[in-house]
């Protein structure tokens, strides 16, 4: 929640935040359990012109994953080419951790 009010008050204060800010938010959330979160900040990078990298896309498939949200891990890892980002170890091996808490062993 802290690194939600300090995002707010980046905006409010005038300070453009970034990828960096918004990466590091988006792990907070992840950290926190609250992977829906972390898909809000994801979807409004775009507009705070903050391009989405492979941090940023790491931790929002490993908040899907601690969430139980295997789906929406497997989507995010299939629209990151589409974004220019590569997925890495880091995010194959959270999207096959989030088929396998949720007994979907074949598609991992």
């Amino acid at each position: 929640q802290l690194a939600l009010n300090l995002l707010r008050m980046m905006t409010d204060a005038k300070v453009v935040p970034d990828t960096f800010t918004y990466s590091a938010a988006i792990t907070a959330c992840e950290k926190g359990g609250q992977w829906q979160l972390a898909l809000d900040l994801l979807r409004l990078m775009p507009d705070a012109k903050a391009l989405p990298n492979e941090i940023t896309y790491n931790a929002a498939v490993s908040a899907c994953e601690k969430g139980g949200q295997w789906q929406t891990a497997l989507n995010l890892l299939g629209l990151m080419p589409g974004a220019s980002v590569t997925p890495d170890k880091i995010t194959y091996s959270a999207a096959i951790s989030a088929c396998e808490k949720a007994g979907q062993w074949q598609l991992a």
